[in-house]
């Protein structure tokens, strides 16, 4: 079984280029999907909702790579996804079918891409880290343990955290802090 989907970043984007495209390639209209939503938002429910009808032997199909995702690693991981559920992935204008061997092909070609880049952003990054340490700079974020405020709110969630009354999540809440942080200001004060 065929299952599409489409999306456009705005209402005032029409979805029927995709959509007479996805039914042309065999997509039946009941089993195809679409969003109105920027790919840049994390939950795309009518995303979720197609990936959720795949089944072993599937093809999801979009109109082109760029309707899937914004980035390459975001198209590798849903495409990815998609063959764990034992579906094939396919992308009208690009010509990629995974359930070809060439499709396949191309796919990891694009996956080692995305692999290369990483390795060679971290690279860089390992490289300018090495380069500032070199000169005499220290990485990460400034201190501001001396600023006051800071000092203040420091000692109020050790204050809290003492309370058995108070849970973590409701002094976390109280003071707009995270979990991890407020494990860090209470563990600081033990060492001390």
């Amino acid at each position: 079984m065929l299952i599409g989907y489409a999306r456009v970043s705005t209402h005032e984007q029409i979805l029927d280029l995709q959509l007479d495209a996805l039914a042309k390639a065999g997509c039946d209209p009941d089993k195809t999907y679409t969003d109105t939503i920027s790919s840049r938002k994390a939950e795309r429910l009518k995303l979720r909702q197609a990936l959720d009808q795949l089944r072993e032997g599937d093809t999801f199909v979009v109109w082109r790579l760029d309707r899937l995702g914004r980035s390459l690693q975001e198209l590798i991981n849903l495409v990815n996804l998609i063959h764990t559920k034992g579906a094939g992935f396919q992308s009208l204008t690009e010509h990629m079918d995974t359930n070809t061997p060439g499709g396949k092909l191309v796919f990891h070609f694009f996956a080692a891409l995305a692999e290369f880049e990483r390795d060679i952003i971290q690279e860089r990054t390992r490289a300018g880290l090495a380069a500032a340490r070199a000169r005499g700079r220290v990485g990460g974020r400034p201190s501001n343990d001396k600023d006051p405020a800071k000092r203040r709110k420091i000692e109020m969630a050790k204050v809290l955290h003492a309370d058995p009354h108070n849970s973590i999540e409701d002094i976390c809440r109280t003071l707009h802090i995270s979990r991890a942080t407020l494990f860090r200001w209470v563990e600081r004060g033990k060492e001390a």
